[in-house]
Parts: C-alpha cells; sequence; structure tokens
C-alpha cells in the first residue's frame, strides 16, 4: 500500500519510469509518514551505506558459482532485489531531498572517468587511474 493505494507494478518498470517519477514516490512515501526530520544527509549517507552493506553481506564468501546459483533461485533473487532497492531507495531520497540531478551527474562522471580511464589504455585492466601509466 502506498498513499492508500497499491502500487501498479506494471507502471514502475525501467522502461516506463523516470527519475523523477522515482524521486517523488520516494518523497510521497516519506512526506505521508513525516520522515523528513530524520532525513538530513549524514542520515542519509549512513542508510545508504548500511543498505549497502546488506547487500554487500548477501555474496560475502561465496563463489561466482554460488552467485550464479543465488540468482537462479527465485527467493534468493528476491532478497538480493529487496537490498539493492533499499540501496536506491537511500540515493533517491538523498538526490530529492537535496535536488540533486542523478541523470546529469552520472553522465559528468562518465564522462571524467572516460578521461581518467581511455579504452587504449586501461581495456582489461582494474587498476585504478593513478596506476595506469606506471
Amino acid at each position: 500500500m502506498f498513499g492508500g493505494i497499491l502500487l501498479q507494478k506494471v507502471f514502475y518498470e525501467d522502461e516506463k519510469t523516470t527519475i523523477v517519477e522515482l524521486k517523488n514516490l520516494v518523497k510521497l512515501f516519506c512526506d505521508d509518514r513525516d520522515w523528513d526530520k530524520y532525513h538530513n544527509p549524514k542520515d542519509l549517507a549512513i542508510g545508504i551505506i548500511t543498505e549497502s552493506s546488506e547487500l554487500l553481506e548477501l555474496f560475502r564468501f561465496k563463489s561466482e558459482k554460488e552467485v550464479k546459483k543465488m540468482f537462479s533461485n527465485q527467493n534468493k533473487k528476491q532478497v538480493i532485489m529487496n537490498e539493492l532497492s533499499d540501496v536506491f531507495y537511500f540515493i533517491l531520497r538523498l538526490a530529492e531531498k537535496y535536488d540533486i540531478d542523478l541523470s546529469l551527474e552520472l553522465y559528468k562522471k562518465i564522462n571524467e572517468n572516460n578521461k581518467k580511464y581511455p579504452v587504449e589504455i586501461c581495456k582489461g585492466s582494474s587498476k585504478k587511474y593513478d596506476e595506469l601509466l606506471v
């Protein structure tokens, strides 16, 4: 339930949903619960790292084969998707509350990384940009 209305799964799919719609969804969810007072940048960043840690914990000590098996099991995949959604929720909330254009910032970051990691130098390498020329 959301604001007294059951969300329709078919509407909320990647191909049909904008980031603004998702930010508004999170905002309405939080507004309905009067949670704005708890969502300062520090606590939202803590939420991101806490939920990220819970996602990471699911993969701890797992081999690649075990991880593939997890994704083929619908119950285990659902647990992974829940944790990933928790991370995304906090990212969206931080961006919504503090007027961050996630699409623009991602494009800018990709452009920066294109300069740091030119294909002709880093393709197939996991080295950090400052180690590539060494």
